[in-house]
């Protein structure tokens, strides 16, 4: 009997056993049945690695492959809308890489055709599915560090190859669209709420493309918060969400991939104590959020509507920073 989601994937990009074929080795309602790519021998390389049957001529015939109803879009930026809307004109669920688009109307023409088809468009920040992460959100709702004052969110990685895509404007390069949009996503998510962006600044190196971008904010609930991105070769790692209420301090350790090692801290007056959840990955979560979305209809916290939202956060960062935001040069 076939699984009851069966993915093309389109391109072979690093991110695809981590966040696709590992996960769909684990799950029995999972298959993986074509690939396409600019490089044929690299996709069919790629295929006989991971045991895919079918190597494709191009994208379009992977999404219109009889035995796909799923398709997997971890493209660059500019890649995202075209190839995404191609995928749910035919009928197939997609599951994008994030950023999901190059901006916020893009987003939302992706998130429109998708409410339209009545098909499930997954923005994957895998983050947010893990225990990890559903307990710090569990702790903040609970009151335990009081009323929410401040969150301070960031995530700092160097990328030291001038030619990373991540450092070309025109296929949605920045370091707020791939790295930065993270910490943006882990404040919204941790609180709720929808920020509005107060100030920004940024580092350029190539032209438009932000090296560094550091964002102020506030909250509807008068909270403030604070996000920042860096990529520049003098960055030090560094992933982290700190929350500061009225009664203490929420610190999660990694929510990027706590698989790697993750802490949860809790400071109030009683002191400090620390959790911890399990190191199953990220991306097993999310494949289990997809399937459950695709095969029983449930919610998506990262579904297409948050990813409209997720962008105009980000349009605004640029827009604060004076960069252009992504898709407007042409």
């Amino acid at each position: 009997m076939a699984p009851a989601i069966r993915f093309g994937i389109l391109g072979v990009a690093r991110i695809t056993p981590r966040a696709l074929t590992r996960p769909a080795d684990y799950q029995r309602d999972v298959g993986i049945y074509a690939i396409a790519a600019r490089d044929k021998r690299r996709a069919e390389s790629f295929a006989q690695h991971e045991h895919i049957r079918i190597v494709a001529d191009d994208y379009q015939s992977v999404i219109d492959h009889p035995e796909v109803n799923a398709i997997y879009n971890p493209l660059v930026i500019s890649l995202h809308k075209p190839w995404t809307l191609a995928a749910l004109n035919a009928g197939k669920h997609v599951l994008c890489e994030k950023s999901l688009a190059l901006n916020a109307d893009e987003a939302a023409t992706m998130a429109a055709k998708a409410k339209a088809t009545g098909l499930v468009l997954m923005d994957a920040f895998h983050y947010r599915y893990h225990p990890m992460f559903i307990r710090a959100k569990e702790i903040l709702d609970s009151g335990t560090i009081g009323e929410l004052v401040h969150v301070e969110a960031a995530f700092h990685i160097p990328v030291n190859d001038p030619d990373n895509i991540r450092m070309q404007y025109e296929l949605g390069g920045g370091v707020t669209m791939d790295i930065g949009c993270y910490p943006i996503s882990w404040i919204r998510h941790i609180t709720g709420e929808e920020p509005t962006v107060t100030k920004a600044s940024a580092v350029e190196g190539p032209a438009n493309v932000d090296l560094i971008l550091k964002a102020d904010y506030v909250l509807p609930s008068g909270a403030t918060a604070v996000s920042s991105g860096d990529m520049s070769k003098e960055a030090r790692f560094r992933a982290e969400l700190i929350v500061t209420g009225t009664l203490g301090t929420l610190k999660v350790l990694n929510p990027l991939v706590p698989q790697t090692g993750h802490a949860i801290e809790i400071t109030t007056t009683s002191g400090t104590t620390v959790e911890q959840r399990d190191r199953r990955p990220t991306y097993d979560y999310q494949m289990d959020a997809f399937i459950e979305a695709v095969v029983d209809g449930k919610p998506l916290p990262t579904d297409a509507d948050d990813a409209v939202k997720q962008m105009q956060v980000i349009d605004a960062c640029y827009d604060a920073a004076g960069l252009p935001r992504r898709g407007l040069i042409l």
